[in-house]
């Protein structure tokens, strides 16, 4: 009876507790709605993220452009100036202040007045003094454009330097500073003050003040500006006379050696090398280095 009733027990069908398989089924669409958050938030992501990087490169696309338009529009400017010869303009700019100067000199002169006195209206005497100066010495710097001597052509080279000299004023107030303080407080100068306030050096002994026999000027040593300023100006001296001396070349020939003594006898000389240069060169060239017998 007993073996009977474990059987009929072991037989019966097994219930399940749906009560632990219900917060199982529960938690899978738990999940599977998380993966679908999930998938949505990363699609958006991704939208987002293309739509800045349509973004960024239609911006790229934008200064590309305008890249291009700047890059052609500075390219047509230069090639217009280029293609503008600057010669042509002053001269166009001339003759136009030429024809509306002698416009109005004829309508003033039909008008019965003085050309001169109206056109003097217009400046002050300080600035007709500067002009009629600038003109006297225009004048007297163009009779004097011809070769005379070294000696005047010396003249005008150094006069061009002068004028092109910019001296340094706080440079030369500060050395000249530094001389009368040393001066005074060695006694060589006395510092007087005057009715007014201004402070006046005095020469007692006059051994301060330079004269024609004195030597101090050789221990001055010049900043290093000044001295980089002179080796420019020897070496744009340098280039301009290489310069020159590159044009007589190209003027006179390869060689650039002078041969004639005017200009029929240089073409003769030309004619001469067209025709014999090549029979001579090796006799010219042994002349120059010195190997001939």
């Amino acid at each position: 009876m007993v073996e009977f009733e474990k059987a009929h027990i072991s037989s019966a069908p097994k219930l399940t507790d749906t009560s632990q398989e219900l917060p199982i089924i529960s938690s899978s669409c738990t999940n599977c709605n998380d993966d679908e958050d999930g998938e949505t938030r990363a699609s958006a992501m991704m939208v987002t993220k293309a739509k800045e990087r349509l973004e960024r490169f239609r911006a790229l696309q934008a200064r590309a452009k305008a890249g291009v338009e700047k890059n052609l529009k500075e390219a047509t400017l230069e090639s217009q100036r280029l293609a503008t010869d600057p010669n042509l303009v002053a001269s166009l700019n001339r003759k136009s202040a030429i024809a509306s100067h002698n416009l109005l000199k004829a309508d003033t002169e039909a008008a019965g007045d003085d050309f001169e006195r109206k056109r003097a209206w217009d400046w002050t005497i300080e600035e007709s003094e500067r002009w009629d100066k600038r003109l006297k010495k225009k004048e007297a710097h163009r009779d004097n454009q011809a070769f005379q001597d070294y000696r005047q052509e010396s003249l005008k080279v150094y006069k061009r330097q002068i004028n092109n000299l910019k001296p340094d004023i706080e440079y030369y107030e500060k050395e000249k500073m530094a001389v009368v303080e040393k001066a005074a407080a060695s006694g060589a100068l006395q510092i007087v003050e005057m009715e007014d306030g201004e402070l006046v050096a005095v020469d007692k002994d006059g051994s301060f003040y330079s004269t024609a026999d004195s030597t101090g000027f050789v221990e001055h040593k010049p900043p290093k500006a000044a001295i980089d300023k002179l080796v420019k100006d020897l070496q744009q001296a340098e280039e301009v006379r290489l310069k020159k001396r590159r044009e007589r070349m190209a003027q006179n020939g390869e060689d650039g050696d002078v041969t004639y003594i005017n200009e029929k006898n240089k073409q003769f000389n030309q004619k001469l090398s067209r025709f014999y240069n090549k029979y001579t060169v090796e006799i010219r060239d042994s002349f120059e280095r010195g190997t001939i017998i």
